[in-house]
């Protein structure tokens, strides 16, 4: 009776989610949107978002050699059980640490056996015990199927995008495969077991390209060999098998890696629910409306680089916030670069945390804030401004780009590896004081506000908020800060909405370029709103707003058309903004 090994992993997973929905309520022709954000943990390395199924695919080659295990290894010279291995496959990563191949092997298994066989290559010989022996040569195809397990990644997590983490990964694989002899005459198939530890040598952050050495095993049944029963009537070994060693190559297909997870919306809806109790006189019921301007490219979001026990906080940069959020550690090797004009992206760069606008020092000849003024928060990375700033801040700034030249505050993955350091992209030339109040007018010119709307500017608002000191009272108005204090003293607020815009520019020019672009200033616009209201949600001044009078405007296409190609004109600014309006009684 045949014996038969057979292996088979099965994986499978589950995925499940929860809706939750209210009643909604129609203010000024728009819906009330998503106003609370339950974030799931992005920082958890265990954790990702799947790819569609096109993504995360590769292709594999290798070369090697096995030994082949049977009935009568010890017969002959161990060189004799020696042949060369070819593999070629195709397969697919579904999560960093699970995945699957299909492999197709072309070699020959030779031996030696005392019994005639299908495999006989040559004539009965002896050796030095007097045994006579053939050797034999037991020519095959395989194809098998692999499930994969990144023990790297199971262990200790994804390392994330663009990542020079695990730069070594060990990978388990254990699969069926089908075997065909050919050269005989005989039809003979069977099935194979494959077991392999291989080891990847990744060479750069992309992990396009792994160098790959493995140690396999294959299991075949007792008489893959063609001997069932020896010639002293023992039975033949309970299977027979290839152990080999192998060099190869696996190159992975875009999308090759995975995102974290993003923060996912549970919808609430703004209904006014609040009551004033009646007075002598009639309430005073006002709006107020403020607008908070953005750079190009920069999400909004609190994700700025991190320093340890320092806040990291987006509206404080665009309050406060200098040309750069990075600098070079090594100031002497920068001066010496600088002097041969060699290159400095090689250096290695360190964060600066976030100030508020009241703490934040005056350095005289560097702008602070951005539209705070009529100097722009811009500078080249040519050696006379650098120099300049480092004279100035006693360190020399590094421009705002992770690993390959990229931009830190990309919000998509379709150019996760763009290069986006050039002026046209984030050197301004004009400032038009649109977060001041000397910008006010502009705003006025360009925005459509009803009469009786109060218009304050986001300086008026951040020192009414965070106070007064240092260099952001001179950018906002003394009269408009003490109304807004008094509001803030006297009356209440009823409700706080915010919506948010983005411009119809876009520098993305690959597959499904337009729906690329609208996807990105969508997010945009959403992230924006999101940062300037959970930054007044966070605040002693809206503490006793409840959570339901704060809301998000949920627009269909919260884009603004804008045909000048410069990121820094006057219309493309005015249109990268969150709008805020705030509904009082006093």
């Amino acid at each position: 009776m045949k014996k038969s090994v057979f292996w088979m992993w099965i994986l499978s997973a589950l995925c499940a989610g929860s809706a939750y929905a209210q009643e909604t309520t129609v203010v000024s022709d728009t819906i009330i949107g998503e106003t609370e954000i339950l974030p799931q943990p992005t920082d958890d390395k265990y954790r990702v978002v799947t790819n569609r199924f096109w993504d995360n695919w590769f292709v594999l080659g290798d070369i090697g050699g096995h030994a082949f295990v049977g009935d009568y290894g010890s017969t002959g010279k161990f060189k004799g059980l020696l042949s060369p291995d070819f593999n070629v496959g195709v397969g697919k990563w579904f999560t960093p640490g699970i995945g699957m191949k299909v492999q197709f092997g072309m070699s020959n298994s030779r031996g030696y056996t005392q019994e005639p066989t299908h495999f006989l290559d040559g004539e009965q010989i002896t050796n030095g015990d007097g045994e006579a022996y053939w050797e034999t040569k037991n020519k095959w195809w395989d194809l098998n199927v692999n499930a994969m397990f990144n023990l790297s990644r199971l262990f200790c997590g994804y390392e994330g995008r663009e990542s020079d983490k695990l730069m070594n990964q060990f990978i388990a694989s254990v699969g069926l495969g089908a075997v065909h002899h050919r050269g005989i005459e005989a039809k003979r198939n069977e099935w194979s077991g494959h077991f392999e530890i291989q080891y990847s040598r990744f060479f750069n952050a992309a992990k396009r390209v792994s160098l790959d050495v493995k140690a396999r095993a294959v299991a075949y049944q007792t008489n893959f060999d063609g001997v069932d029963f020896k010639s002293n009537g023992e039975r033949s070994t309970w299977f027979d098998s290839n152990i080999g060693l192998s060099v190869g190559v696996t190159y992975y297909f875009k999308d090759r890696h995975w995102d974290r997870c993003q923060p996912c919306g549970q919808p609430t809806y703004y209904i006014n629910n609040t009551y004033i109790t009646p007075a002598e006189e009639c309430p005073e019921y006002g709006t107020m409306v403020f607008y908070v301007f953005f750079p190009n490219n920069y999400s909004g979001r609190d994700d700025a680089p991190v320093v340890a026990d320092a806040p990291v906080n987006a509206i404080d940069y665009l309050a406060s916030g200098i040309f750069t959020q990075k600098k070079f550690d090594d100031t002497d090797a920068v001066a010496s670069r600088l002097e041969t004009g060699s290159k400095l992206s090689s250096l290695s760069t360190s964060d600066i945390p976030t100030e508020e606008a009241g703490e934040a020092a005056v350095i005289e000849g560097v702008a602070r804030g951005y539209e705070m003024s009529d100097a722009p928060i811009s500078l080249s990375m040519d050696e006379n401004s650098m120099e300049s700033f480092k004279d100035k801040t006693g360190y020399y700034y590094a421009p705002m780009y992770n690993k390959r030249n990229t931009w830190y505050y990309r919000v998509d993955k379709e150019t996760i590896s763009q290069k986006l350091l050039s002026d046209d992209n984030y050197m301004e030339k004009n400032s038009y004081s649109l977060n001041a109040h000397d910008g006010l007018d502009i705003v006025k010119k360009n925005m459509n506000l009803p009469d009786d709307t109060e218009l304050y500017s986001f300086a008026d608002i951040y020192t009414a908020i965070e106070g007064a000191n240092g260099f952001i009272a001179e950018a906002a108005d003394t009269a408009a800060v003490a109304r807004i204090k008094e509001i803030f003293a006297k009356g209440r607020i009823l409700s706080v909405v915010a919506e948010g815009l983005a411009t119809s520019q876009d520098n993305y020019y690959g597959k499904d370029a337009d729906k690329v672009g609208l996807e990105r200033n969508k997010k945009l616009a959403y992230n924006r709103a999101y940062t300037v209201t959970k930054w007044l949600k966070g605040n002693d001044k809206f503490q006793f707003v409840a959570d339901d009078d704060f809301a998000l405007n949920s627009l269909s296409d919260p884009i603004a058309t804008v045909d000048d190609k410069s990121t820094q004109g006057l219309a493309a600014k005015l249109n990268r903004c969150v709008k805020v309006k705030i509904r009082y009684v006093k």
